[in-house]
């Protein structure tokens, strides 16, 4: 009888009570063990190997233990998976249809101890898709009840944890004032009004020998009390917690807590830094309201430099590009290739990528040379206080650029270097402690054009959905249902407000076959199925012919 080589995964979402003698990962184990041990008679061996994965989500598969054990399935040293319950493997449905995949591929399968059917049957897949369903629908409504609590809390003025803003302490759900580091804050505001400019405050502030907050982790590590740089500072002079107030995302809301800055002084220091961005951008693009974040910094296949360009409308709005040089140097000549790109797509594209480089644990367990856990948790943080959701687009991107060296694009792949100095400086680490080769990231995306617009789409991603093909498709779907409730066309039109032909043309929306209108929801359609493509074409209303029309799209 073969040997199946069986590995157990065992998986808890939070870090609570792992630090305990038996905790949730040791009873899964346990649980999964006497299973293996029950199908001995089947040829089950158990593996020595322990996956385990404490204080990580199941919405990814980027996980430590995780990726190892795909990695050992593939290499053909694991025959079964055995998990306690199928939601300990993953709780997103898309992420479970690629471990199928690629258990498929090694020939391994799995088994959840305490939920019992068959895969190899259509019904057992059925079952297995719906109890995925329920898991993933789970976690977005725990999700999202956790995104509405901290959005309650913070319209309240609460503080919902996270980095302790410079001048502050934590003072249950809301904060108190650190007066030996309030007397920093203020001093950065005042050095900002007397010199006008974010440099000069920096050079002033190191010359003073001020520093950043110091922390201490639960474990006795120390980080932080380093000298202050321009980003760190921007940060702090438009931060409003420091104004008596709470941001969340775009919205700012009366805080429970002291302020430090009177909120009228810290209303004129907003104004002038954006008097004053509005200059730099100005002298950046030679009159034009925006600045390019990637001057400078960003070259195309053949190594020419991308230049900042732009244009304006007959609306009178301005677009910015980047060029490559090539194309602006050799103008008017023949057979003159090159890279037009618009330019904000390229930089919330380029922004997305770093962040989410930055963001993700495995890589910075790579970048940090021998690492400790506090230093990765203390990395992570400033992170979040750095480049975060939270922050405003524009200072999130401005942040994100001034870790980076360079930007390489070629046809479908977009690579960026880090520069070394700078992530040192971020992470406050020794820049000898920093893997030079962790700082390159390089993510393969696609270019759709619809009409003049195009969009650039990271990776397999979706891209952004055509609300108007989505308004219309609904539209129909609500006047069929009127339709065979009796209504006619003429009587839908009248209580719509809308012509009768405007009915009758758009009614066709209604009859595409389901996974396209699927695929439309994800912004995943072929690229020329358009609105105006469906209203110019007959469409055939058997289904098999709507996909091998609109395939050839």
């Amino acid at each position: 009888m073969p040997k199946i080589r069986c590995a157990i995964y065992t998986r808890k979402s939070s870090e609570d009570g792992l630090d305990q003698q038996f905790n949730s990962l040791h009873a899964q184990r346990e649980a999964c063990a006497a299973y293996v041990a029950s199908q001995k008679a089947e040829g089950w061996v158990l593996l020595p190997t322990e996956y385990d994965d404490g204080g990580l989500s199941g919405g990814t598969l980027e996980r430590p233990a995780m990726q190892r054990l795909l990695g050992d399935v593939e290499e053909g040293l694991v025959d079964q998976i055995v998990v306690y319950k199928i939601d300990r493997l993953t709780r997103s449905l898309a992420d479970f249809a690629k471990i199928v995949e690629r258990l498929d591929a090694a020939g391994a399968s799995f088994v959840s101890v305490t939920q019992s059917f068959n895969t190899a049957t259509s019904m057992g897949r059925l079952t297995l898709n719906m109890l995925l369903s329920f898991a993933q629908f789970e976690r977005e409504v725990t999700a999202e009840r956790i995104r509405d609590k901290i959005a309650a809390s913070k319209r309240k003025g609460l503080w919902m944890g996270g980095n302790v803003p410079l001048g502050y302490e934590a003072d249950g759900r809301t904060l108190k004032i650190n007066a030996a580091e309030a007397a920093t804050v203020k001093m950065l505001y005042d050095l900002y009004l007397r010199l006008g400019t974010v440099r000069e405050v920096k050079e002033e502030a190191a010359r003073l020998g001020l520093r950043s907050k110091q922390r201490t982790s639960p474990s006795g590590a120390i980080s932080g009390g380093t000298p202050f740089d321009r980003g760190h500072i921007h940060y702090l002079l438009t931060n409003p917690v420091f104004a008596g107030r709470i941001r969340h995302r775009n919205e700012v809301h009366e805080g429970q807590h002291p302020a430090i800055i009177d909120p009228t002084t810290w209303e004129t220091v907003q104004d002038r830094l954006k008097s004053d961005a509005a200059k730099a951008r100005s002298r950046d693009t030679g009159g034009s309201s925006f600045r390019s974040l990637l001057t400078g910094r960003l070259f195309d296949e053949t190594g020419d430099r991308l230049t900042p360009s732009h244009g304006k409308a007959r609306s009178g709005v301005r677009h910015r590009y980047y060029v490559s040089h090539r194309l602006i140097a050799q103008s008017g000549e023949a057979d003159v290739t090159g890279w037009r790109l618009n330019a904000q797509m390229l930089e919330e594209l380029t922004v997305r990528i770093a962040v989410r480089h930055l963001g993700d644990a495995s890589v910075l367990a790579a970048i940090l040379l021998d690492a400790t856990t506090d230093e990765l948790l203390g990395a992570r943080g400033r992170i979040v206080e750095r480049i975060g959701d939270d922050l405003p687009p524009d200072v999130r991107a401005r942040a994100v650029a001034d870790l980076i060296a360079r930007v390489d694009l070629a046809p479908g792949r977009l690579g960026i270097a880090f520069c070394p100095v700078a992530i040192s400086a971020q992470f406050n680490v020794a820049e000898d402690r920093i893997d030079p080769d962790q700082l390159r990231v390089a993510t393969a995306f696609t270019m759709r054009r619809r009409g003049v617009e195009t969009k650039l789409i990271l990776g397999n991603e979706a891209g952004p959905p055509d609300q108007r093909l989505l308004t219309n498709i609904a539209a129909a779907l609500g006047w069929l249902d009127r339709i065979k409730a009796g209504k006619t066309y003429a009587e839908i039109a009248d209580e719509d407000g809308v012509p009768k032909y405007r009915v009758q043309q758009a009614i066709c929306y209604a009859f595409l076959a389901p996974d396209i209108i699927r695929q439309v929801l994800q912004g995943r359609q072929p690229l020329g199925l358009t609105s105006k493509w469906i209203f110019r074409h007959a469409l055939p209303l058997d289904w098999a012919e709507q996909r091998a029309l609109i395939a050839r799209l």
